[in-house]
């Protein structure tokens, strides 16, 4: 029997104990049928551990039973029944006010808090806790769109999954054709870049010696991942996807390749958003391949623009656009043809012009936030990458074309300069990128922004 396993049947044989205790208590036996809210109280108010984890069980399972609208107001009644307590809140101000000092603080910390956020520990309690815990998040970023005031519901929930998730608590494992079944299974429905069709492109993926693919799990979700990479090791650095996913390709021995390409990245569980993972993912993964193969000495991405193709539409749409010229916008004209990509003559005239567009996207395009407007550079360059190389039709997919024309990047992680590239991005807003990139954008129109800074041959 499995650590975890052996873990979770003493967690419910300790709940069905709670439970018997709870029959004797005033919420069992004939008593009327308790509501969430009353059950909520309770849970805040117990110090059994057997009768928390039966509360706590007992919640989670009329949550389930709950169709959208009750779940919202339930979120609803967490928001209003369970926020601070005032007259707390309202006695500790006073008391800094009048005296401060470090129990006064700690006083005045403890009395802001939001009791929903002890309520969400306690749930933790049930058996399988955390991962209903998590579904139930993601019902509430759902509800989020229509009811944003569930906001502050929302930032307690990922204020505990911050520490619940944080990375001492996470196991990094490979994942390959030994792997359970159903976790193999999730990695095909997870898979968020490259779509997964069948059990034998996931062997493809998995198998060969020259794949590998590495996912972090927790403690309390031991057969649920909750992010997974899929690497190539390769002799050279990869500009399309088809190199990496041809079922014809030729193999290498692992032992041969001197390029890692990281070429899916996957977040595969929506209540966790927002909890960063994929920064801790790749310098593990990093340390553990640099490890096992000593060749390997580049270690670099292969990666989508999600929001290329949406952008530049806005910028070729607009009366005056502001990182478009009119050259520019003439020379995109072929993209008005769906079929532009089987077409020779349109692929030759737009190669250049699609190019310089896509770098003048990831340098220049900024957010409402004044950041990368693309959610994969700023990703891969806050974690210290650096933008290497932009990839004309690197991904002709369906998928690819219509977010991003076919195009693709790489993101380089020099070892040696992650940390000067993160700060300067994440302090600076500069975006740091190879000469070769740079080139490709333009340099002198008005309205460019200081924060692009080339990173130099040595």
């Amino acid at each position: 029997m499995s650590g975890a396993s052996f873990f979770g049947d003493m967690l419910q044989t300790i709940t069905e104990r709670g439970r018997q205790l709870l029959a004797l208590a005033p919420f069992g036996g004939d008593a009327p049928r308790p509501s969430l809210e009353q059950l909520c109280e309770r849970l805040l108010g117990g110090n059994g551990e057997a009768s928390g984890m039966a509360l706590a069980s007992l919640i989670l399972e009329r949550w389930r039973s709950l169709d959208g609208p009750e779940q919202a107001a339930f979120m609803t009644m967490l928001l209003e029944r369970f926020g601070a307590d005032e007259s707390r809140l309202d006695a500790a101000i006073d008391a800094h006010r009048a005296k401060p000092s470090a129990d006064t603080v700690r006083a005045l910390h403890a009395a802001a808090e939001p009791r929903r956020q002890e309520i969400i520990r306690r749930l933790n309690l049930a058996p399988e806790g955390v991962g209903q815990l998590v579904r139930m998040r993601e019902a509430l970023l759902r509800m989020l769109p229509e009811r944003p005031e569930l906001a502050a519901v929302d930032a307690d929930f990922a204020h505990l999954f911050g520490s619940w998730f944080n990375r001492g608590f996470l196991v990094l494992k490979p994942v390959d054709w030994a792997t359970p079944a159903n976790v193999l299974e999730k990695i095909i429905r997870y898979e968020a870049v490259h779509e997964i069709k069948d059990w034998d492109e996931l062997r493809r993926r998995v198998q060969p010696v020259d794949r590998r693919c590495f996912a972090f799990f927790h403690p309390r979700l031991p057969d649920e991942p909750l992010i997974f990479v899929e690497v190539a090791l390769t002799t050279s650095i990869a500009a399309t996807i088809s190199d990496v996913l041809d079922e014809d390709r030729a193999q290498i021995r692992a032992e041969d390749a001197t390029t890692a390409v990281f070429y899916s990245i996957s977040n595969c569980q929506e209540g966790l958003r927002g909890v960063s993972f994929g920064n801790f993912l790749i310098k593990q993964v990093v340390a553990d391949l640099r490890r096992d193969l000593p060749k390997l000495s580049t270690f670099v991405t292969l990666s989508p623009m999600p929001g290329f193709a949406a952008w530049l539409a806005r910028q070729r749409a607009a009366e005056r656009p502001d990182l478009l010229d009119p050259a520019e916008r003439a020379q995109l004209a072929p993209l008005d043809d769906p079929a532009w990509d089987r077409n020779p003559d349109a692929v030759e005239e737009l190669q250049p012009a699609l190019c310089r567009a896509a770098a003048t996207y990831l340098l220049r395009a900024r957010n409402p936030a004044g950041l990368a407007a693309d959610p994969v550079a700023r990703f891969h360059l806050g974690n210290g990458a650096r933008l290497e190389r932009i990839n004309f039709l690197g991904d002709r997919s369906p998928r690819g074309l219509r977010q991003a024309h076919g195009m693709m990047v790489n993101y380089l992680y020099d070892l040696s300069d992650i940390e000067k590239n993160h700060e300067a991005f994440i302090g600076r807003g500069e975006v740091i990128a190879s000469p070769a990139v740079q080139r490709l954008a333009p340099t002198t129109r008005a309205s460019q922004p200081r924060s692009v800074r080339p990173e130099h041959a040595a």
